[in-house]
C-alpha cells in the first residue's frame, strides 16, 4: 500500500499542523493529506469498524475461558404450602433464601472456538485494509485538489503579467499617439485589451477561490479558515516515459500493494474458515460443569428428641391385642441461624455434558451450503475488484500518454505564439502592423501559456497517478 496514505499520525505532526493553522503558515501536500485523513468521517467510521472487529476477536478468545455465575433468590409462600424444612403441609407464611454458584467450561466443540478466533484475526486485517483503501482515495482526491489550486494560482500569475503588459502598452501607445506616430483609434484597441486582461484576472481570481474552497471541502476544513498552500517547484518529470509503461507489469505489482485487493484476499480466507465453522455444527460437543448451592428458611428450627411409649392395639384372629412401642418425638426449641442453615444445606455437584447432533431441521447442512456459497461470492467480488484495478491502471496509463502528447503540443503552440508575438511587436514598432494585430498576437500567447500550464499540471498528475499504482509515494518535489 502507499506510504503517504497511512492511517496513523504522530501527535507531534498533529501539533505542527495545528500550529500551522493558527499561524497561517503554508500547508504542504503531505500536511493536507494527513489532515484530511485524520478528520475524514469515512476514515473514522473505518477505524470504528476496526475496533469493533478487534473486540469480536477478544470475545472469541475469551470463549475458551470458563463461565462462572453466582445467583441468589428469595421468596415468600402464603396459604397452604409445603414447609421446605419438614416437607409437610402447613398454612403459615414462609420466607426462604437460596444461593448458588455454577461454573462451566467447554472441552470440545468441533473446533468452533479455534476457527472463530482464526476468522476474527483475518477479519481484523481485512478491515484495516479497507481503512487504508479509504485513506488512499482521500489522498488521491486531496492531491488532485492541491494541484488544481496550484494551477489556478499559476494561471492567475500569468493573467496579472498580461494585464501589466497591456497597461504598459496602453501607456506607450498614448505617448506615440501624442507624438503623432500612431493613429488615435489605436488607443481604443489598447484600452479594450486592458479591459479584456482585467476580466481574465478576475476570472482567474475566482478560479483560485473556487479551487481552494474545493480543497477545503476535501479536507473538511472550515470554509472561513484561510488556507495557504506551499508552492513547490512543479517540474515536468523528464525521466517518466508513459509510452514505456507496461500494463501487466504495473498490474501485477499493484496486486500486491493495493489495499482493496489485499482486503479481498483476506475476506476469501475468512470465508473459507467459515466453512469449518459450519462443520462444527455437525460435530459433537463436550463440556464440564459444576455447582455449589444452599438455602435457608424461616421455618427451620432446632429440635430435641424425647422417648415416649405409645400404646397400640392390633387384632389377631379377631381378638384385640394391646402393646406398647417406644418412639422419639421431636421437640421444637428455637429457630436455626441463617449461617447455620447455609452450612447444613450446602450441596455440590459435578458433571459433564456430551451433545451429539442428529437432526436439526437440516440447519447444519444448510449452513454448510451457505458457507460455500459465501466463498464463491467473495471470489466473484475479488475478481470484480481486480478487473476494476486493471481498468483503472489502463486508464491512468492512457491518460498519462495523452497528457504527454497534449503537453508537447502545448509547448510547441506556446513557442510558436511567442515567436509570432515577437514578430508582431517588431512590425508594430515599424508601423507595419496596427494595435489590433499586436493585441491578437499577445492574446494568442496568453492562451498558449495558460494551455501549457494546464497541460503541465495534468501531465504531472497523470504520471503521479501511475506511480501510485506502482507503489510509489506521491510528492511534488
Amino acid at each position: 500500500m502507499s506510504n503517504f496514505a497511512k492511517l496513523s499520525m504522530s501527535g507531534l505532526l498533529s501539533l505542527l499542523i495545528c500550529v500551522g493553522i493558527n499561524a497561517q503558515q503554508r500547508w504542504s501536500l503531505q500536511q493536507c493529506v494527513e489532515y484530511a485523513t485524520q478528520n475524514s468521517i469515512a476514515v473514522k467510521q473505518a477505524q470504528n469498524q476496526i475496533r469493533n472487529t478487534e473486540l469480536q476477536l477478544k470475545q472469541n478468545q475469551a470463549n475458551r475461558l470458563p463461565q462462572i455465575n453466582a445467583s441468589t433468590g428469595g421468596n415468600i409462600q402464603f396459604g397452604r404450602t409445603i414447609d421446605p424444612t419438614t416437607n409437610s403441609f402447613n398454612s403459615q407464611n414462609i420466607t426462604s433464601n437460596s444461593l448458588s454458584l455454577s461454573a462451566g467450561v467447554p472441552v470440545y466443540n468441533g473446533g468452533q472456538i479455534k476457527n472463530s478466533i482464526k476468522q476474527s484475526r483475518i477479519d481484523v486485517e481485512a478491515i484495516r485494509y479497507d481503512a487504508a483503501t479509504t485513506a488512499n482515495n482521500i489522498a488521491l482526491s486531496v492531491a488532485a485538489g492541491y494541484l488544481n489550486v496550484l494551477l489556478a494560482e499559476e494561471q492567475l500569475a500569468i493573467a496579472k503579467t498580461q494585464l501589466d503588459q497591456s497597461r504598459l502598452q496602453l501607456t506607450q501607445t498614448e505617448k506615440l499617439i501624442e507624438a503623432g506616430a500612431r493613429p488615435r483609434n489605436e488607443r481604443l484597441d489598447a484600452q479594450a485589451q486592458v479591459a479584456l486582461n482585467e476580466q481574465t484576472v478576475v476570472d482567474a481570481e475566482n478560479q483560485v477561490i473556487l479551487n481552494t474552497l474545493s480543497l477545503k471541502q476535501l479536507m473538511l476544513l472550515d470554509p472561513a479558515q484561510e488556507l495557504l498552500i506551499e508552492r513547490p517547484q512543479i517540474t515536468v518529470p523528464v525521466s517518466a516515459n508513459p509510452d514505456a509503461f507496461v500494463l501487466e507489469e504495473i498490474y501485477v505489482g499493484a496486486m500486491g500493494t493495493q489495499p482493496q485487493i489485499l482486503a479481498g484476499l483476506k475476506r476469501r480466507e475468512s470465508a473459507i474458515v467459515g466453512i469449518d465453522l459450519a462443520k462444527a455444527g455437525m460435530l459433537p460437543s463436550l463440556s464440564f460443569f459444576g455447582n455449589l448451592n444452599s438455602y435457608a428458611s424461616s421455618r427451620a428450627y432446632n429440635y430435641s428428641f424425647t422417648n415416649q411409649r405409645i400404646s397400640q392395639t392390633a387384632f389377631f384372629n379377631g381378638q384385640p391385642v394391646t402393646f406398647e412401642i417406644e418412639s422419639q418425638i421431636p421437640v421444637q426449641l428455637n429457630k436455626q441461624a441463617w449461617a447455620d442453615q447455609i452450612n447444613q444445606n450446602f450441596g455440590q455437584s459435578l458433571g459433564m455434558q456430551l451433545s451429539i447432533p442428529i437432526f436439526n431441521n437440516n440447519r447444519n447442512r444448510i449452513n454448510m451450503e451457505r458457507a460455500k456459497i459465501n466463498v464463491i461470492g467473495v471470489e466473484l467480488t475479488n475478481q470484480q475488484a481486480q478487473q476494476q484495478l486493471k481498468t483503472d491502471i489502463q486508464t491512468a496509463i492512457a491518460n498519462a500518454r495523452a497528457a504527454r502528447r497534449s503537453l508537447l503540443a502545448a509547448q510547441a503552440a506556446e513557442e510558436a505564439s511567442r515567436l509570432a508575438l515577437e514578430n508582431a511587436q517588431q512590425r508594430f514598432e515599424i508601423g507595419a502592423a496596427n494595435q489590433l494585430d499586436f493585441n491578437t498576437a499577445r492574446n494568442n500567447l496568453s492562451r498558449a501559456q495558460m494551455d501549457l500550464t494546464r497541460a503541465k499540471y495534468q501531465y504531472v498528475f497523470n504520471v503521479k497517478q501511475v506511480e501510485f499504482y506502482q507503489g510509489k509515494k506521491i510528492t511534488l518535489n
